[in-house]
């Protein structure tokens, strides 16, 4: 499933072909995606302007004046910009068609993503309760360690809670407590002020690399073959069980945390 980097990228590749435009109509081809497409997505977005487009969370928050659209791209989807003769896929499920002759392209193989609303002055029950942002000042150390005080749960599933940061996915928790030389199952509760200080800056360090890289392999959003720039991972400890530390050649080990698989030294982190 995409994670922050990969939104935030997307996001970034859209914003310039998006705001400003004004959708002139919508083709839905499926209706049902993770949910259905509400009524008020297909009666009120036609003939909007696009004023903004923002990312909370793995959300993309598509802004009018009207309301805006909700948008997640779920474990397989995608969203291009693409000349409006494109022929359409099996798989292209929804064109929002803009004044500038271009169709917005969301397209998913698993449908698991979602078309959503979000009335003006009003937040959507999905994006209720979300902790901060990562990248935000409202995170840091000092909120990391009053959060967990009293918590036996494990650092890693503690900071892959959405009401308590939003974004840090499985791959970016591992990285971030690697660099941090924190051992996943720690209790949360057990890890000291001045490690959560360093573990917030870890976090930060980590997306803003990632969505660095992201940035840098951009393709052109309006090709027909083109792709939200993934970056491509360069990895401590994710997915690599077996393979010897980057940093003291210890073989990285694996475990379930939380249902989720995760990675680890264990020798650098303790």
């Amino acid at each position: 499933m995409p994670e922050l980097p990969e939104v935030e990228t997307t996001r970034r590749g859209l914003a310039p072909h998006l705001i400003g435009r004004t959708v002139t109509a919508l083709d839905i081809r499926q209706p049902r995606l993770r949910w259905p497409i509400p009524r008020a997505l297909r009666e009120k977005l036609p003939g909007q302007r696009i004023d903004d487009i923002e990312r909370r969370a793995k959300y993309l928050l598509v802004h009018t004046k009207a309301g805006s659209a909700l948008l997640h791209l779920g474990m397989s989807g995608s969203l291009r910009v693409l000349p409006a003769s494109t022929p359409i896929g099996a798989h292209d499920h929804v064109d929002w068609r803009l004044d500038s002759g271009k169709v917005l392209r969301y397209t998913d193989p698993r449908r698991f993503g979602s078309q959503l609303w979000q009335a003006p002055g009003k937040v959507h029950p999905l994006l209720a309760g979300l902790g901060p942002e990562p990248l935000s000042d409202d995170f840091d150390g000092d909120y990391l360690f009053e959060r967990s005080r009293g918590r036996s749960a494990s650092v890693k599933v503690f900071l892959m809670d959405q009401s308590i940061v939003v974004g840090v996915g499985n791959i970016y928790a591992s990285e971030a407590l690697f660099h941090t030389g924190i051992h996943p199952k720690r209790a949360a509760g057990s890890v000291s002020r001045a490690r959560y200080a360093k573990l917030a800056d870890d976090v930060k360090r980590v997306l803003e690399y990632s969505i660095a890289r992201g940035g840098t392999t951009l393709r052109d959003f309006i090709s027909p073959d083109s792709k939200p720039g993934y970056f491509e991972q360069e990895l401590f400890v994710y997915g690599r069980e077996g393979e010897p530390c980057k940093v003291c050649g210890t073989p990285i080990k694996a475990i379930t945390l939380g249902q989720r698989s995760t990675y680890f030294c264990p020798r650098c982190q303790r």
